[in-house]
């Protein structure tokens, strides 16, 4: 199985938790309907990398930055920077047929993650940055979510559960868009505006 870090400590998720559609501005930039209720979708263990790697026989994929939560007992344990890597072209054929994403979004590799860091502040507080090739291109925080992701939680476990150790992404801000192979990814994770992590990344 696939695993992520914590405190230099291997951690081993069965799976991601996605929801879709969390930031106001990153659903007009796709011309999307804002959801009457929380958009949910699964990510298994092979899609889960700490390396970028664009996804063989694509000739696009899009990167969509997100502030990514370790759960343990149901609740935040630790946070890291994440990418859910997407496949628009297909996920819009499949969205056009009103058909499951998992084509264009449970790859292999198409969750990528920074190493999680513990943490137990106020995640209001929490924002989300990231460059390619030194270019900003995305910024956003918990205060701009749609759903909280205390509020993603207590939904989730109203159908489904977590294991300890899985992971919760909350959605992208606005700025999402195709990449390349030898583009330089530096995700950053903030708590009040301070650098709390962050990762660079390659794409391969």
């Amino acid at each position: 199985m696939n695993s992520i870090l914590i405190n230099q400590k291997e951690i081993f998720p069965s799976k991601v938790v996605c929801i879709g559609r969390n930031y106001v501005d990153h659903i007009k930039e796709l011309n999307n309907e804002t959801p009457d209720s929380m958009v949910f979708f699964f990510k298994p263990n092979s899609s889960i990398s700490n390396e970028l790697i664009f996804p063989k026989g694509n000739a696009s994929c899009h990167y969509e930055a997100e502030i990514s939560f370790l759960i343990e007992e149901n609740k935040i344990s630790a946070v890291a920077f994440g990418l859910d890597l997407t496949l628009r072209e297909v996920q819009s054929k499949l969205k056009e047929k009103g058909l499951p994403w998992e084509r264009a979004k449970a790859f292999n590799n198409s969750a990528v993650f920074s190493e999680f860091k513990s943490f137990n502040g106020n995640l209001e507080d929490l924002s989300v940055e990231l460059y390619i090739n030194d270019e900003l291109k995305q910024k956003g925080g918990v205060e701009l979510m749609l759903n909280k992701p205390q509020e993603i939680i207590n939904e989730l476990l109203e159908f489904s559960s977590f294991e300890d150790g899985d992971i919760l992404m909350t959605g992208t801000p606005k700025g999402v868009g195709e990449f390349k192979i030898g583009d330089i990814f530096l995700g950053k994770i903030l708590f009040k505006d301070e650098l709390l992590l962050k990762k660079r990344f390659e794409v391969l």
